[in-house]
C-alpha cells in the first residue's frame, strides 16, 4: 500500500472515532436535558377566564389525571371550563365547604344531568324519562332484598348502589360517606335530578368514543343474573368487535356514526341508542324494545307495572327491526324476532307460570311462609329462577348467544325446575313447614324512600 493510500485510510479511521465521539457527546448532552415523564409539567393555558385559569392551574398540581383528561376532552378543545359545569348558584345544597377556603367561587362537587342539560338539553330530557334515570326506585319497587332487609347497608353500597346509584346526602356542608361517592345510573342528586351522565361517559374527557364501547355498559351489565356483556362476547357481533373493533371510527359525530362505513358490528349503543338508519339516536334504553326480558313474567314494556313505558312495543319492534336491516336481510331480521318470541313462550309458559303456580299452592297451604322473602330454600330458587337462568335464557336468545340460551338458560332452567317439584312434594308429604334460615347480615333498612320528594 502507497504511502498517501495509508494516511487516507488513517483519516477516515480517525474521522470515525472522533466522529462517534462527538455524536455521543451530544446524545449524552440532549439526554441530560429530557425531563422524566413523571416530571412533567401541565402548562395548559387556553382562552377561558381568569377564574376558570386558577382552577386549571391549581388542579394541575393537585390531580393532574382530571386536568389532563379534561384538556383532550372536546369540552377542553371548545374551552368548557371547570366553572361551566361544576360552578354552584346560591341555592345549591352540595356546596363545597372544603372548597371555599382554597377560592372564593362556590363549586358544586357533583355534576348532575340538571347542570348537563344546560347545554345538552335534548339528551338530559331523554336520559331522564329512562328506566336508567329511575332504575334506584325500581329496584326498591321490586328487590326483595331491599325491602325485606336481607342484606345490610354496606351490602347495598358496594354492591346494589354501586350500580343502581344512591340517595345522596349532604350534611352541614359534608357529604354523608353512606351515600357518596357514587356514580350510579340512576343515583338521586341533592338537586333532585336522577342519573349520572359519567356512569357512562366517565370524567373528565365524557369521551363518545368510550360511550359507544360495550365495556361502556359491561360495567354493570354483567353477572350471573344480567350477564349482556358476556352474551354480547360470545354473539358474532361480539366476535367481530374483537377482530377488529381497533379499526373502527368510534369518535364519528353524532348522527354520522354509520354502520359499513365506521363500524362493522353492533355495539350496545347501536342497538338501543344510536341514530341507524332513519331511527333517531336516543338517550333513553327504555325504547326499541318489545318485551321486559328482566322481569319475573315476560310481558310487553307498557305492561310492567314497577315501570310502564309510554310507547307501543309494536312501534319499538319495528325502530329495532330497522336496525337490524342496516346490515341483515328481512327474511334473516324476521326469522330473528319469531325466534325470540318462541323463547319467550317457552320460558312463560313451560318454567315460570308451572313452577309460580307449585309455589303460590305452598303459601296458600301454610308450608312456606310470607312474613319474608328469601329465608326459605324454596323462595331461594324460585328467585333464582327467573332472575338468573331466565334471565339468561331470554337475554341469550335475543342476543345471538346459544351457550347462554341453552347452556347457562334453559338447561339450568330444567334443573332448577326438578329442584323445585321435589322439594314441593316432600313439604306436601310431610306437612311440615319450611325451614326458616337466618339469613346472615339481613339487617338492612327496610324504610322505603320517598322517591316523590
Amino acid at each position: 500500500m502507497k504511502t498517501s493510500d495509508q494516511r487516507a485510510l488513517l483519516l477516515v479511521v480517525f474521522t470515525c472515532i472522533f466522529g462517534s465521539a462527538i455524536s455521543a457527546a451530544v446524545r449524552a448532552e440532549q439526554a441530560s436535558q429530557i425531563v422524566s415523564p413523571s416530571l412533567k409539567e401541565y402548562r395548559i393555558v387556553r382562552n377561558v377566564t381568569e377564574d376558570a385559569q386558577r382552577c386549571i392551574d391549581c388542579h394541575a398540581v393537585e390531580s393532574k389525571g382530571i386536568v389532563a383528561d379534561w384538556a383532550a376532552s372536546r369540552h377542553g378543545h371548545a374551552n368548557i371550563s371547570c366553572l361551566y359545569c361544576h360552578a354552584a348558584g346560591p341555592a345549591d345544597s352540595d356546596v363545597s365547604r372544603d372548597h371555599l377556603s382554597l377560592d372564593k367561587i362556590p363549586v358544586s362537587v357533583i355534576v348532575s344531568p340538571k347542570d348537563c342539560s344546560r347545554c345538552h338539553p335534548g339528551e338530559a330530557a331523554q336520559y331522564t324519562r329512562s328506566k336508567h334515570a329511575n332504575t334506584l326506585e325500581l329496584i326498591w319497587k321490586i328487590d326483595p332484598w331491599l325491602n325485606d332487609g336481607m342484606n345490610n347497608s354496606i351490602e347495598r353500597q358496594t354492591g346494589c348502589y354501586h350500580c343502581h346509584g344512591s340517595i345522596v346526602k349532604v350534611e352541614g356542608g359534608k357529604f354523608n360517606a353512606d351515600t357518596w361517592p357514587n356514580v350510579g345510573v340512576g343515583r338521586i342528586n341533592p338537586d333532585s335530578s336522577r342519573g349520572s351522565c359519567s356512569s357512562c361517559h366517565t370524567r373528565h374527557k365524557f369521551s363518545l368514543s368510550e360511550a359507544r364501547k360495550p365495556e361502556a355498559c359491561g360495567q354493570c351489565h354483567l353477572g350471573p343474573d344480567h350477564p349482556q356483556i358476556e352474551i354480547y362476547e360470545e354473539s358474532k357481533h361480539g366476535a367481530i368487535y374483537h377482530a377488529e373493533g381497533d379499526s373502527w371510527n368510534w369518535d364519528a359525530a353524532p348522527g354520522t356514526w354509520t354502520p359499513g362505513v365506521d363500524y362493522r358490528a353492533p355495539s350496545c349503543s347501536v342497538c338501543h341508542m344510536s341514530a341507524v338508519q332513519k331511527i333517531a339516536a336516543t338517550h333513553d334504553v327504555t325504547e326499541r324494545l318489545a318485551w321486559e326480558t328482566q322481569a319475573p313474567l315476560t310481558v310487553r314494556p307498557n305492561q310492567f307495572a314497577p315501570w310502564p313505558a309510554k310507547t307501543k312495543w309494536q312501534t319499538e319492534r319495528r325502530k329495532m327491526e330497522q336496525i337490524c336491516r342496516a346490515c341483515h336481510s328481512q327474511a334473516w331480521t324476521k326469522g330473528h324476532f319469531e325466534r325470540l318470541d318462541a323463547a319467550v313462550a317457552n320460558y312463560n309458559n313451560n318454567y315460570y307460570k308451572p313452577m309460580k303456580k307449585l309455589i303460590d299452592e305452598l303459601y296458600e297451604k301454610k308450608l312456606l311462609s310470607k312474613e319474608k322473602n328469601l329465608d326459605e330454600q324454596l323462595e331461594i330458587d324460585m328467585y333464582e329462577l327467573w332472575h338468573h337462568e331466565g334471565r339468561r335464557s331470554r337475554f341469550g336468545a335475543a342476543m345471538m348467544a346459544p351457550d347462554y340460551a341453552w347452556w347457562h338458560g334453559f338447561y339450568e332452567l330444567k334443573k332448577r325446575c326438578m329442584i323445585i317439584e321435589e322439594q314441593f312434594e316432600k313439604l306436601l308429604q310431610s306437612g311440615k313447614p319450611a325451614k326458616v334460615f337466618e339469613v346472615k347480615s339481613s339487617d338492612g333498612d327496610t324504610a322505603k324512600p320517598d322517591f316523590e320528594k
